[in-house]
């Protein structure tokens, strides 16, 4: 693996990363994860924000947001909550507005993806020029882990599925976990009509139908340690629905 220490600590301070943190009832998940964003970006030297998006959860995620931004500063916590529910995709495009980087980073708060593939994202941008760079569970040393046989299954077979139908030219398109110049990101936004799940899916197919340049990192996602997975019966039929529109409009 590539040291994330040795270009980075020079310090390119021209590049700044915003990492978008949606978040619904994750109040034991949010201190660790930005924690380790933190320590991270700390060690590696690039410019970042962290912008925390939640939905208004039940759970007083935003008041340990608040505790959070008097810890690590209003210049690296960047709170924009919205008052109610509103959906995955719709909470990135409210959070890019806010993004102040020239770099956007999504992925989940709930600890699923480990911010340590981070650095390994911006060397990956860096040596390729890439327009966006996917961590994948399916290349390399990539995996999944605490999932039982049905998830895993359910994952496997949506990613076989889309593979078959769309071609999008990256391995894993169901993930969520992923490096977008700040531009590409807007242009990509303004050209997907998905929500929810279905949102990251059509992300991807949307890139290699503009023409986008896709790097590929593999990472390691581990199921949520606090809290209860947001996947359900809907979001599969969701998805299924997606999948069927994007494969007759692209």
């Amino acid at each position: 693996m590539a040291s994330r220490r040795g270009n980075a600590k020079t310090g390119d301070q021209s590049d700044k990363y915003s990492i978008l943190l949606p978040t619904y009832n994750e109040r034991e998940n949010l201190p660790l994860i930005v924690w380790l964003l933190v320590k991270y970006f700390g060690e590696s030297g690039y410019n970042y924000e962290i912008i925390v998006i939640d939905d208004g959860s039940p759970d007083g995620t935003l008041q340990i947001a608040e505790q959070l931004q008097k810890i690590y500063g209003a210049d690296k916590i960047l709170l924009r909550p919205r008052e109610k529910k509103l959906g995955l995709g719709t909470a990135y495009i409210h959070g890019i507005k806010h993004a102040s980087g020239n770099f956007v980073i999504i992925m989940d708060a709930d600890l699923s993806h480990h911010p340590k593939f981070i650095p390994q994202f911006i060397e990956k941008q860096k040596e390729g020029g890439y327009d966006v760079v996917s961590g994948t569970r399916y290349r390399g040393d990539g995996g999944v882990y605490g999932w039982d046989l049905r998830r895993k299954l359910i994952s496997r077979g949506a990613n076989f599925i889309t593979q078959v139908l769309l071609r999008p030219g990256a391995s894993d398109l169901t993930g969520s976990f992923r490096l977008y110049k700040k531009e590409v990101l807007e242009k990509l936004i303004a050209q997907c009509v998905s929500k929810g799940y279905v949102f990251q899916m059509e992300m991807i197919v949307r890139a290699r139908q503009l023409g986008f340049t896709i790097g590929e990192v593999p990472i390691s996602f581990v199921d949520r340690v606090y809290g209860e997975s947001k996947l359900g019966g809907n979001e599969i039929v969701s998805f299924l629905k997606g999948l069927l529109t994007l494969f007759a409009t692209t």
